[in-house]
């Protein structure tokens, strides 16, 4: 079990704190583990319907420092009165509906990333951190040597199975993605069961970065609006786009940009997928478990029902640091058409 730290304390995986709070855990001071509460009779069924019926959970993927943007870009202030990329979203998610905040992080910076983020949030809504590493991996494999960096955004969720209990969103930390989004995902994920899942579309020329290239997850979805395939694209830049020779892209693809919504039913899947990845690439110290990637094989092999979420909302990020000035001017002018207050918290 990967460990699971609250703002209560730290829990061993199995039932975090906020889960004991509601009532489907409960801790036995003499043995200090652990255990059912003591019911004569357990409905499952209820059980099940009561963790489905639960506000949905956000789960915030901030592991990355962020090479090509030079620091802990989770944390550099945007907003009018110092507010992060961050904290827009999940102030856009907690009006949405949602009702807990899982940041996936690394050890080496957690000190600061609570201190500066992680206490804004604090009496608004529940908060849990779990840790996202080259050694958190199924047993039977290791990391391998000369490997710097974690394994990919579908592992930093593969960390966080025994966080989240209920339908949940995954999102980037440092990327914009606007209260339409969290609003379609909070509805979606009302009514989600099984399989479903959804992702948040954006149009590709919209989702650029004039200071540098982008990796894109560029989607193909049916007449019935299902994600059929999505595929990485790597090291786009503007040139690449429009009409002519030369041209990779028209720029309306819809793209994925790491805003998803599933059920708990994900994390079984993806942990076969990342045994699989491991026995065929573990070997390669820069081979990455992208999550656009293994969605996508998931829809190939009949696992998953992937609903496409067009999005009127505006995107942007800070994947460059020169692209900070952009993203605080975008959001000042958000803030004087009075869609978020000046001060968000």
């Amino acid at each position: 079990n990967v460990p699971v730290i609250s703002h209560w304390g730290i829990s061993g995986g199995r039932f975090p704190e906020h889960e004991q709070a509601r009532g489907l855990g409960k801790r036995n001071p003499r043995r200090g583990k652990d255990h059912a509460p003591r019911h004569p009779i357990v409905d499952r069924a209820a059980q099940s319907h009561l963790l489905t019926a639960m506000a949905p959970t956000l789960l915030v993927l901030a592991a990355g420092m962020g090479s090509r943007y030079g620091g802990l870009k989770q944390i550099d202030p945007v907003g009018p009165t110092g507010e992060t990329v961050l904290d827009y979203a999940v102030f856009d998610a907690r009006r949405a509906g949602f009702g807990r905040v899982v940041f996936v992080i690394r050890r080496d910076f957690a000190d600061v990333f609570r201190e500066k983020i992680g206490a804004r949030y604090a009496g608004r809504m529940a908060i849990d951190y779990v840790f996202q590493s080259l050694d958190a991996l199924p047993a039977g494999f290791t990391a391998p040597a000369g490997r710097e960096k974690p394994w990919g955004t579908a592992h930093a969720v593969w960390c966080a199975r025994d966080a989240v209990r209920e339908n949940f969103a995954a999102i980037n930390a440092d990327d914009f993605y606007g209260a339409d989004s969290f609003a379609q995902l909070a509805n979606f994920l009302g009514e989600a069961r099984g399989a479903q899942a959804a992702m948040v579309g954006f149009r590709l020329a919209n989702t650029l970065s004039e200071h540098g290239a982008v990796s894109r997850g560029v989607g193909v979805a049916d007449a019935a609006g299902l994600l059929r395939s999505i595929t990485e694209q790597t090291n786009i830049i503007a040139d690449d786009i429009g009409a002519g020779p030369g041209k990779k892209f028209s720029g309306d693809e819809v793209v994925s940009m790491n805003c998803w919504g599933f059920t708990p039913a994900l994390f079984g899947a993806l942990d076969t997928q990342l045994r699989e990845f491991l026995a065929a690439r573990g070997g390669d110290p820069k081979a990455e478990f992208y999550l656009p990637a293994a969605v996508s094989e998931q829809i190939a092999r009949g696992q998953a029902s992937v609903r496409v979420l067009p999005t009127a909302s505006t995107w942007f990020g800070v994947t460059y640091r020169d692209d900070k000035p952009r993203v605080a001017a975008a959001i000042a002018e958000l803030v004087r058409r009075g869609i978020y207050p000046e001060k968000l918290f």
